[in-house]
């Protein structure tokens, strides 16, 4: 090993390009033997293209890789895999009606004499999951677990394939403070073992906790590579934004006045137990507040928010928006109700992937006047329209209005829906997850929209795992355990610890009713 050169990993003058953009332009990247290397950049500077030359998903126009000093050819993933290397994406790359076991194994698959040795290929799964502290049910089905379970099985995927080189395309994304302090440690364990690691995220934090040394892109062009040790947050987002950006959210005193959502004894059944998934549950949201339910994912937010926004029918239980009782109501009778929805899963529920920006930004808009006459769409006006939201919320696409959504990265995918739901200018947002994959310069403009909407009258029905995000924005706090609200905090009153325990249900209030 006293001989292996330094970089396990070299990609050397980089440049990808798309139709209108340049995605990489001429980047160099060399990653150390065993170390953490995290790649920081604003939504669409390149960070994922860059990862997805070295996985082999794009081949650049110009430049080479080098692994352990030797240069290679990657023309596709299975070359990436006999080199080692391995990926997570930022969207999960796994087949919902298939079970973690067999989405671990899936094209990897261990036969003797054409049969399948499902039991060696188990031990072996159990064994890298105990190793490595990535506990998951072998024997689920994907559709039924939480997101923050569907990671870990990526993560498996990876070290069932033996890769050195593992590839974190926004890990964090979908995981609760806990699971991010568990996922830190299970990467330090992996570098113990000789594992080299590339980390691609927005999050300060976790790359000054994390990582040895930062490489920043801006606008598909190199930055500059740091030692973490030797900067600061501050530095950090100046180079990857290029101006000092406000880490803080800054707001006025809240003014709640009337009931706009009351949620009374709502109870929505489980798709995986005999139980409820949300029992019992009670909370208003009022004008001009912004109400946060936090909780480790997995507790009910989503089936919770489910049963709001109409995508699941309720077993028990009254929802009122505005004045109107909505409980079991369509989608589009809820949207037409007064509620918009930034829905937590943006592929599923937030777009239609292969319609244009343009198309998406009007979904929920088009039978309106401005933009039909008469069964037909006026296809100027939605491009107008949709050019004033790319502008106003800064949705980076290689051909504008036009772009296939599929093809933008995740975080301006994001803002488009963001741009959407918030110009409708309905009563009620319900917004989760809402800065999920954003740099700290859209993450700071989202959080002062919301709070701009909040001060303008509206009611925001925030769900978050981020704490920072909860203890930022919030007016009040309310805490989910296993489908119940546990507690009800004031954010100037209450710690993250606190809030923590009864996160993890080792504390609770009995919450007035």
């Amino acid at each position: 090993m006293n001989n292996a050169p330094e970089y396990v990993i070299e990609m050397l003058h980089i440049t990808k390009e798309f139709p209108g953009i340049k995605a990489n332009d001429d980047i160099t990247l060399q990653l150390r033997r065993g170390e953490i290397h995290a790649l920081l950049g604003e939504n669409g500077a390149g960070k994922s293209t860059l990862m997805s030359v070295l996985f082999g998903l794009y081949q650049p126009e110009e430049g080479v890789i080098k692994k352990d000093g030797k240069v290679v050819e990657i023309r596709d993933p299975n070359d990436a895999t006999a080199l080692h290397i391995g990926m997570v994406h930022q969207h999960f790359k796994l087949i919902d009606v298939f079970t973690v076991m067999e989405n671990i194994i899936l094209g990897a698959e261990d036969t003797k004499m054409g049969f399948l040795q499902k039991k060696a290929a188990r031990k072996k799964v159990q064994e890298l999951s105990e190793r490595y502290g990535l506990k998951v049910d072998l024997d689920a089905k994907i559709e039924d677990i939480t997101v923050g379970m569907q990671q870990r099985v990526e993560i498996l995927k990876m070290l069932y394939r033996d890769n050195e080189v593992l590839i974190f395309d926004e890990p964090t994304a979908v995981l609760t403070p806990q699971e991010i302090d568990e996922l830190m440690e299970i990467m330090r364990g992996l570098t113990r073992e000789g594992k080299s690691i590339l980390f691609i995220t927005h999050k300060l934090n976790e790359i000054m906790a994390v990582s040895d040394r930062v490489t920043v892109l801006r606008k598909g062009r190199y930055v500059g590579t740091v030692d973490t040790a030797s900067t600061t947050k501050a530095e950090l987002s100046s180079m990857m934004v290029g101006r000092p950006v406000q880490l803080v959210v800054e707001k006025d005193e809240s003014h709640p006045t009337d009931d706009v959502l009351k949620v009374e004894n709502l109870c929505v059944p489980s798709k995986l137990y005999k139980r409820d998934a949300v029992h019992n549950v009670n909370f208003s949201v009022r004008k001009g507040e912004i109400v946060c339910i936090a909780g480790i994912d997995g507790n009910g937010q989503t089936d919770l928010v489910y049963a709001l926004t109409g995508l699941e029918k309720v077993s028990g239980g009254k929802v009122t928006l505005c004045g109107r009782e909505i409980t079991n109501a369509s989608v589009k009778e809820h949207s037409s109700a007064g509620m918009s929805h930034i829905p937590e899963d943006r592929h599923k529920h937030g777009l239609v992937l292969d319609f244009s920006l343009e198309q998406n930004m009007v979904l929920q808009k088009f039978q309106d006047p401005r933009f039909q006459q008469a069964g037909f769409i006026k296809f100027d006006e939605v491009r107008t329209y949709a050019n004033e939201l790319i502008e106003q919320y800064d949705v980076r696409s290689g051909q504008g209005a036009i772009t296939t959504v599929r093809s933008m990265s995740g975080g301006n995918q994001q803002k488009a829906i963001v741009a959407r739901e918030i110009d409708r200018d309905m009563p009620l947002i319900i917004a989760v997850q809402p800065t999920r994959g954003l740099d700290v310069g859209a993450i700071e403009y989202i959080h002062g929209q919301l709070v701009a909407q909040r001060d303008a009258g509206k009611a925001v029905l925030l769900v978050s795992l981020e704490l920072d995000e909860v203890m930022n924005l919030s007016d009040r706090i309310l805490v989910m355990y296993e489908g119940e609200i546990v507690g009800e905090f004031d954010p100037k009153q209450v710690t993250v610890d606190e809030l923590g325990l009864y996160m993890a249900g080792a504390k609770r209030q009995e919450v007035a009713k």
